[in-house]
């Protein structure tokens, strides 16, 4: 039972990748980027009104970095993520954003100036060369010619700033209940993203495209997150952790079930590259350092 709920949330947000590729052309991106987190406050609040009253000194004194968390998770990696659906796959959005640990490793190395170990390198190494070759299409040349394709472009820069959303969070040690920072969070992404709902341009809401906003809401801004903080709490973070790996799988699966997506070498090839780079670099780093859970 310890495995369901990790399990769970790797397909929750496998499948919102699927999802945000389906609302590609049905629904503006800025509709439901603003949508979605203003049905999750809404769901949220009465859940929250205790917990906030218990806790609303903490909440206060974190406010910024609250806010700042927000930014970067629920208003540029996601937003970014629906604009990049309108030019790349689903299978390479999910390899893609499997980079982002490794991006937060790398780039906590750069910043606090701890130098990577060699399994760390190595693992970068492997990954890099899996995206590479799951961008180019196994062609090199046409990727040098004609550069990054948008949409792969777009989701590099939403998975860098989810790799600094990852450092932030565990620098900063916020003992908040992770339902309250998941609240300001999606109130902070609501607030952001209405000037741009309200400038924006309005698509007409569908049975389809208003099932595709709820499960947005309630599926990967909910109940996702809900489900791996009890993984993380049953099994640790370091366990809990080789399960996001999980999420490109599930994300390549239904891909091709749902969205009738072609699997093709260089995206098997890259794809196993890029998942296999991270778990060299977990692994190394686990056996560096000690057991604290």
């Amino acid at each position: 039972m310890s495995y369901f709920f990790p399990l769970l949330a790797a397909l929750l947000w496998g499948a919102n990748t699927i999802v945000t590729k389906m609302a590609a052309g049905v629904i503006l991106p800025s509709e439901i980027s603003f949508l979605r987190w203003l049905i999750a406050v809404i769901i949220l609040t009465p859940i929250v009104i205790k917990p906030l009253y218990q806790h609303g000194k903490e909440v206060r004194q974190n406010l910024l970095k609250l806010i700042t968390l927000g930014l970067l998770s629920s208003v540029i990696f996601q937003g970014l993520a629906y604009n990049a659906a309108a030019y790349t796959s689903a299978m390479h959005m999910g390899i893609i954003q499997a980079m982002m640990p490794l991006m937060a490793i790398i780039l906590a190395s750069i910043v606090f100036r701890d130098m990577p170990g060699s399994g760390t390198v190595a693992g970068a190494l492997v990954s890099l060369a899996g995206v590479v070759l799951v961008i180019s299409g196994g062609d090199l040349s046409r990727l040098m010619a004609q550069g990054i394709n948008t949409g792969d472009g777009m989701m590099l820069v939403a998975a860098f700033a989810m790799a600094i959303y990852n450092i932030l969070l565990k620098r900063w040690h916020m003992h908040i209940p992770l339902i309250l920072s998941l609240y300001v969070q999606a109130f902070t992404a609501a607030v952001v993203l209405l000037p741009f709902y309200l400038a924006g341009g309005k698509s007409t809401l569908t049975v389809v495209s208003g099932s595709m906003v709820i499960y947005a809401a309630v599926g990967a801004s909910i109940l996702a997150p809900l489900s791996w903080m009890v993984g993380s709490k049953l099994l640790g973070p370091s366990r809990v952790s080789l399960f996001f790996n999980l999420i490109p799988v599930f994300t390549a699966v239904m891909a091709v079930i749902f969205l009738q997506e072609k699997l093709s070498w260089p995206l098997i090839a890259g794809g196993i590259m890029a998942l296999s780079g991270v778990v060299i670099v977990e692994a190394s780093r686990k056996r560096a350092l000690p057991v604290t859970e």
